[in-house]
């Protein structure tokens, strides 16, 4: 599907996973905004190409009978609000339809958090995104990583997960897969319901 033939297509939703590109930084802590985003791709069999004037990587097809853009911006976290800014603009996506992916290191490892407005709380890819949207109210879905006990913060976030941690990552990237398609099922209030709460037994993966 081209980039017209995608743009005249009416509803465009928009799914945005920060992280930095390269295989250095695949798994660690700040890039698990891409690896939800790859794991919604692969589920719906999407395969991602660049797109040079988005400054990222897009995937495009139906997601529970929406048409979703995924979007994997690859100028680096601090940036990454260029290339969000850029591809909302080109396919007018509403903020409404829009979701932001990302990591956070105040909430416990495997937690979810829906949040609709506020700050960035001190993330740099966030401030990215608040400055070139112009505003703070977009729908964002923060992912917790866990908090390191004193040392480098911007260390703790570029370090792979722990063994621990590895072992219920699958489990973690479902249920936040699993939440984003309940928003374009059933709209944010269903999907802050489903993630907000406490996490599901099944997901557990213990």
């Amino acid at each position: 599907m081209t980039e017209q033939s995608f743009e005249s297509l009416p509803s465009v939703y928009l799914i945005a996973g920060l992280g930095n590109p390269g295989e250095a930084y695949q798994w660690t802590r700040h890039n698990v905004g891409f690896l939800v985003v790859d794991a919604l791709a692969a589920k719906y069999q999407l395969g991602f190409r660049k797109v040079r004037s988005f400054h990222g990587l897009v995937a495009e097809g139906m997601i529970e009978g929406k048409k979703v853009l995924l979007l994997k911006p690859q100028t680096y976290m601090n940036s990454s609000g260029e290339s969000i800014k850029v591809c909302s603009s080109y396919y007018k996506v509403p903020m409404t339809q829009m979701f932001v992916l990302c990591d956070d290191i105040y909430l416990p490892f495997g937690s979810l958090r829906i949040k609709t407005s506020g700050g960035p709380g001190g993330h740099n890819g966030l401030k990215s995104v608040e400055s070139h949207l112009g505003t703070q109210v977009y729908m964002r879905l923060k992912m917790g990583v866990g908090n390191q006990e004193g040392g480098d913060l911007a260390e703790y976030v570029l370090s792979p997960f722990y063994d621990e941690e590895k072992q219920k990552l699958g489990a973690f990237i479902e249920w936040a897969v699993e939440a984003l398609e309940l928003w374009l099922r059933q709209g944010v209030v269903a999907a802050m319901q489903y993630a907000n709460g406490k996490k599901p037994e099944k997901k557990l993966g213990e």
